[in-house]
Parts: C-alpha cells; sequence; structure tokens
C-alpha cells in the first residue's frame, strides 16, 4: 500500500482488536461525535448521499453516520481494524468495508457526496497527497471534514514545552512490543490523563478553569475513552502535527474551497467544500 506506515497501521490494528469501543457509553460517543461534526454541514447533503469514512478505524463515528445517509464506505488500511467495524456495524445494510490506503481508493474519481477523516491522516507519511487523493473523489461542491492534531499554535510557550517532553515518552513507547506498550499506556491514563481531567472538571465546577488546562478535555470523560486516547496518543509510532494555516494551505492545494474551522476543542477540525 502507498502512503502508509506499515508499523502504525500494524499499531492501530491492535488498538482497535484491544479498544473495539463496545464499552463506550452511547451517550458519550454522541457527544464527542457531536464535537467533530459541529461544523458539518448536513443539511447540504443530497438525498441518499454516498460517502466515506476515510480510516474508519472501529467504526465508532461510522456508526452514527451511516443512519443518516445513503451508503457509508468505510476505508482502512488495517483488517483488523475492518474486521472490528464490520462486527460494530453488523446491523447496517447501507455499508461496505475496503481495504486499502488513502492513495489507493477504490472510488470513481468525483463521485462522493461527502466525505470525513477523522484523527487519521496525521499519521500518514504525506498528509497532503492523502488530502488530495480523497478531493479527487469528490463531487463538486461535496464537504470534506477533517481532524488533525494541532501544533498548539493557539497554546502559550510552556504547553509547547510539555508537548515536546512528552513527544519524547511517545517515541520511545511507541517502540515497545504491543503488550509492553498497552500496559505503559493504561499506566499513563491512570497517573496523568486521570487527575487532569479531574482538577479540570473540579476548577470548571467552580468557573476558574484556565484556557490553556493540559488535557481539559477529558474532564467529563470517562476512563475508557482516557485509557484509548492514552494508547492512541503514545502508542503511535508516526505522528504530525499542523497549524491551521498548514490544514487551511492543504485544503487548498486539494482544491478545496469555503473552508471553516471549529472554534471548540478537539483541534483542528475542519471542513472544505470541493471546487
Amino acid at each position: 500500500m502507498k502512503n502508509i506506515d506499515p508499523k502504525t497501521v500494524e499499531g492501530f490494528g491492535l488498538e482497535w482488536s484491544s479498544f473495539n469501543q463496545v464499552g463506550l457509553i452511547e451517550a458519550e460517543k454522541k457527544k464527542i461525535f457531536d464535537d467533530y461534526f459541529g461544523i458539518f454541514p448536513w443539511d447540504r447533503l443530497p438525498t441518499a448521499s454516498v460517502g466515506a469514512d476515510i480510516g474508519c478505524g472501529s467504526g465508532r463515528w461510522a456508526s452514527v453516520v451511516a443512519p443518516k445517509v445513503g451508503f457509508l464506505h468505510l476505508v482502512d488500511a488495517s483488517d483488523k481494524a475492518l474486521e472490528v467495524a464490520r462486527n460494530n456495524l453488523s446491523d447496517m445494510n447501507n455499508c461496505d468495508f475496503i481495504h486499502a490506503s488513502v492513495a489507493e481508493l477504490p472510488f470513481d474519481d468525483k463521485s462522493l457526496d461527502f466525505a470525513y477523516s477523522l484523527g487519521v491522516l496525521h499519521h500518514v507519511p504525506d498528509t497532503a497527497a492523502a488530502i488530495t487523493s480523497i478531493s479527487k473523489k469528490m463531487k463538486s461542491g461535496a464537504p470534506l471534514l477533517l481532524y488533525l492534531y494541532f501544533a498548539f499554535d493557539n497554546r502559550p510557550w510552556w504547553y509547547k514545552a510539555l508537548w515536546k517532553l512528552s513527544d519524547v515518552f511517545r517515541r520511545l513507547i511507541s517502540a515497545m512490543p504491543f503488550g509492553a506498550r498497552r500496559v505503559v499506556c493504561q499506566i499513563i491514563a491512570g497517573v496523568v490523563y486521570w487527575p487532569l481531567a479531574r482538577c479540570a472538571r473540579m476548577l470548571d465546577a467552580i468557573r476558574t478553569l484556565p484556557s490553556s488546562w493540559p488535557l481539559a478535555y477529558y474532564r467529563d470523560k470517562t476512563f475508557y475513552v482516557m485509557r484509548t486516547d492514552a494508547l492512541d496518543r503514545f502508542g503511535t509510532r508516526l505522528e504530525q502535527r499542523f497549524t491551521r494555516d498548514q490544514i487551511e494551505r492543504m485544503f487548498r492545494q486539494a482544491g478545496m474551497k469555503d473552508i471553516r474551522f471549529s472554534d471548540r476543542p478537539p483541534y483542528w477540525c475542519a471542513v472544505g467544500f470541493k471546487e
């Protein structure tokens, strides 16, 4: 497959096999879904629209999207992840499951009414090329929703310094065998994510939460979400981060226009429309 990092793909297959999202509370899934899709133009989709989830993973977001559209293609470079998605969406009759990389999407050009890729394209070697590959498959006016890790361009210097320190640990942890990687990441969820998130919740309750409090996004999340995301964050070998300007530039280079960004976390969520 083109434009993939094989070790990263293997890691995600093991991650979704371990955290298949069956334990994700439905109300919590809906809330996180709304964080990602809050800027998505559902009202602009045609009747019986056909779209694609690029890098579907466990299928957790596809399970919410599929009932809203005509047909949904779930694409992933990991056959293990696709097996999890098949099981999770076994009651959906308007989906198919495609083993392919983002560089080799098996759709006709200008055939999709919409597409989305959440938390995926920052894990491929060439993110700009991946966005262009998706754009080629979309009809004129079709929306593309992306979530890409932000480069802390809206955070202070000390926040960026903390990330640089954490990234040293990510590089070490992600090189471990999966069993050890999983254990270490669960410990991180317990001793880093949980305390910071619960402190953020208490500060938020008394309206004194600083805007740049680390891991504040998890203040209302369950420990299951923290465990999943700690493995996702520290257990992944290839990670890239982008500023808002860089994301907008990649959208435009891919032939997208009318680009909009969400003004709430997670950052950055952006939607653009095919020219």
